[in-house]
């Protein structure tokens, strides 16, 4: 079986593969981490034994990954080929930013391959990213003082238009009823402005929970919220 080496393959400004720009690793990393995360709030409610916690939104995926190089058989400066991985987090182009790369490692179990198309954009056979972080280590050198050994541990941050993150936004947000804890000094306009985007659509919460006086809301109190319309 031919072995196949990772590689980072740049984007064009309009999402396009550019397969000729495309970076491969000397050698494959021994391991990577991948780490996604969700944000969660906590709603304190007096008389509650534990607060109410509420998804708030997710936070973008990222891998971190060593890179190990070495050009001693050569000699050439390790750095040519470095630089390659250095340059995907430098600000270029008509972007003005680091690139939006995608890294493969082949197409068999990739992180994500695997799961229910329903998550969304999480089914994938590579990750697509911008590179955050490379830090470089040399560990070799000639006697010119030519590195010839290194060590990139790389970091790459998820990256998904606008575009792409609607529709998830949508299906995430289906129309069910949820609960909200009123803060102090919180109003049912400023609820409703964060809840439905309309501050006008406070009477359709004090209608569900049979609130006669809007301006008397004590804080700690347990709000239902119906579905948008």
């Amino acid at each position: 079986m031919t072995l196949v080496k990772a590689r980072f393959t740049p984007q064009d400004e309009n999402g396009k593969l550019l397969p000729d720009d495309a970076v491969e690793v000397l050698f494959n990393p021994t391991e990577y981490t991948a780490a996604k995360t969700a944000q969660f709030a906590e709603h304190a409610v007096p008389g509650l034994d534990a607060p109410l916690v509420q998804y708030v939104r997710g936070q973008a995926e990222t891998f971190t990954m060593d890179l190990f190089f070495d050009t001693s058989d050569s000699g050439e400066p390790v750095t040519e080929r470095t630089d390659r991985i250095y340059r995907l987090v430098k600000a270029h182009g008509n972007r003005h930013a680091p690139p939006v790369c995608l890294f493969t490692w082949g197409g068999r179990g990739f992180p994500g391959s695997g799961l229910d198309r329903e998550i969304g954009s999480q089914r994938r056979s590579g990750f697509t990213c911008v590179v955050e972080s490379v830090q470089q280590r040399f560990t070799f050198f000639a006697e010119d003082g030519a590195p010839l050994r290194a060590v990139l541990t790389v970091r790459l941050r998820e990256y998904r238009t606008l575009a792409e993150l609607l529709p998830k936004m949508d299906r995430q947000s289906a129309d069910r009823t949820r609960y909200h804890a009123v803060r102090e000094r919180e109003t049912l306009s400023a609820i409703a402005a964060d809840r439905y985007g309309d501050p006008a659509a406070w009477r359709r919460i004090a209608e569900a929970n049979g609130i006669t006086d809007p301006a008397r809301l004590a804080a700690g109190t347990l709000l239902l919220i119906p579905p948008a319309p």
